[in-house]
Formats: structure tokens, sequence, C-alpha cells
């Protein structure tokens, strides 16, 4: 048996180390309160328990494929914490988990975030999760559970970090996968909202001397699509789509596509904030392509005969679309070309 030291004794309880656990319990009360549920009756637990519940409707999807996917908001939430700005963040957790997940045509079910801090700070926290209820009411999504985490002495000031991860589905006869793309058919990119959640390690460095003029614009969170992707699938055969994300139109347009495949890239006019970014950093073409959205937040596949429904689904949003390329032959793996 090991006799314990003598000598005095160090009084401190989990509080006093950094961590309180009343506050977290009062944010989750705060949570409840808010009825974080969207148009989903399935629910059977939510928020607050140990884990959450969700009974599949399998009266609309009678052969259900559960599709799931996660995310966070990279280096951006450093900005949020220095302008005090977090429901912004919020949105964008949400946008880069749904709109991931909409790419093989499902329906986002239920979402969970992850939010640590050095202290929890509930005005912040608040805001923070008012971004992620206001960005799960876009997605007809719910807010079924989450973690908070105090985490004293490894974040300090106002330093956070969240992630999200998001739960859909889909009937299996239903899946867009890519494999219907054909040579000659087109890709119509939606207009981003502007820089999105990627790129900001770079952004943060372009934008250092005079952030506070574009604040608004550092800001602006990730558009969402589920709704459009919605409509259009009850409107045309969608064959593949692609959200562009970290690694910009080239790493993302080709993800989607099959094999002896290519996206032929055409011009569209970029918007001032990237020709900004670009004449700040150098960047050539290609390397703004492989690097942000430049304008283009989401990319339809479809057959030419659908280009102008893509378009004009898009424009009742509020959002210009254009079409962005082609599909070409090409052997091998698919690619993107025309840069």
């Amino acid at each position: 048996m090991i006799e314990p030291k003598k000598g005095k004794r160090l009084s401190i309880d989990y509080k006093a180390s950094g961590v309180d656990v009343e506050a977290g319990d009062d944010l989750v009360d705060w949570i409840k309160n808010q009825k974080p549920v969207g148009a989903h009756k399935n629910v059977l637990s939510g928020v607050g328990g140990f884990s959450a519940l969700f009974k599949l409707d399998l009266k609309k999807y009678k052969k259900p494929v559960l599709v799931s996917c996660t995310d966070g908001v990279g280096t951006k939430v450093r900005l949020s914490a220095e302008f005090d700005q977090y429901e912004p963040t919020g949105i964008d957790l949400v946008a880069m988990c749904v709109n991931d997940l909409i790419v093989c045509g499902a329906d986002p079910l239920f979402f969970l975030d992850y939010y640590a801090s050095g202290k929890l700070n509930l005005n912040q926290a608040q805001d923070f999760l008012k971004g992620v209820i206001k960005g799960l009411k876009m997605s007809d999504c719910n807010l079924i559970g989450g973690e908070t985490a105090e985490m004293p002495g490894h974040y300090s000031g106002k330093d956070y970090d969240c992630a999200g991860f998001c739960v859909g589905a889909i009937n299996e006869d239903e899946i867009i996968d890519g494999s219907k793309v054909v040579v000659g058919d087109v890709a119509v990119g939606v207009a981003s909202s502007g820089f999105h959640s990627n790129g900001f390690s770079l952004l943060r460095k372009l934008f250092e001397k005079d952030q506070n003029s574009y604040k608004e614009e550092l800001l602006t969170p990730t558009r969402i699509y589920v709704e459009l992707v919605k409509q259009l699938k009850n409107k045309i055969k969608i064959k593949a789509m692609a959200h562009i994300t970290g690694g910009g139109i080239i790493g993302n347009a080709a993800r989607t596509l099959p094999k002896n495949t290519a996206l032929k890239l055409q011009k569209w006019p970029w918007p001032d904030l990237f020709l900004e970014v670009q004449k700040r950093s150098g960047l050539s073409t290609k390397g703004m392509l492989e690097t942000f959205n430049c304008g283009i937040g989401y990319v339809f596949f479809v057959s030419q005969k659908d280009e102008e429904k893509v378009i004009k689904a898009s424009k009742e949003f509020g959002w210009s679309a254009t079409r962005i390329g082609s599909v070409i032959e090409h052997k091998g793996e698919a690619c993107v070309t025309g840069v």
C-alpha cells in the first residue's frame, strides 16, 4: 500500500482548475429551450442525454442507405474570435457538412456539433449555436446532440474550435454517383457567397494589414445548397454534383466523374474579391482554381438540355449560375483540363 506523503495538501476542485460544469449544464438547458428540431418528427430522444435516438422513416426510404460526413471550419475560427462574431461560423459548420452530404443526393437527417474552448463563455457559445440552428433550419435537419468541452491550458484567450457531424439517408436506387455522366454533358456552377470556409490560412496572411476593411467579406458564411438540390432532383436528372471546398474547382470537380472523362473548364467572370486575392497573392489562374472556389460554390453535371433549368432554379433562390465547362473524353482517371 502506498502511503500519501505528509505535508500541506493542495485544496482544489474541478472548477478551480478551469472547468465550469455548471456553465456547461446551463448551455445545454439553453439549447433545449431553442427547440432545435426541424421538420423531421422522428427524433425519439435528443439533446441532453448520453446519446440520441432517431427513427428512420421506412415509408420514405424503402431501400435505405445511411450517409455520413464530418467537417470543421478551419482557421476561419481565428478570425471569428478576433472579430467576436460566432454566429456566422455556426452556419459555416453546418454548411460544410450538409453540402458534402447532398452530393450523392442524400437528405440530411440529423446533426451533432463539437465545440471546444479554454473557458466556456456562454454568450460566445450561444451565438455560435444560434448559427448552427439557423444553418440547420436552412437544411431541414435536426440538431440531435453534441459536445461542449472546456480545455484550459490547451486553448487560450478567445481561442476555440468546432467540428460537425451529419447523418443523412437516401434510397439505394437513387444514389447519384457520377456513373451516368457522359461526354457532352455540361457543368453548371452555382455562385458561392464568397470564400466559404476554405483557404483561410492564406487569406489571413493576405488581408493581415487591412482585415478590418474586409471583415464582412471574410466572415460571410458558406452558402447552403440543400433546398436547391432537393428542388432540382424533382425536376431533372442530376448526373453528378460537386461541393467546392478545399482544393478549389480543380481538386473537387473531378472527384465525382467516372474514369475516361474530364471536365474541360471554360472562363466565367470571377467576383472582384477573388481578383483581389489573385493580385495580392500572385497566384496563377491554375493556382487560384486549386485553392479557392473562385465564385463557384456548387457544381451540377447535367445534360445540355437541363442546363437552363439549373440556372433558372438557382435564380429563384437569388443566386447566379453559369456553365463552367463540359465533359470530354480523357483516358485514365478523371481530371480537370482547360486551365
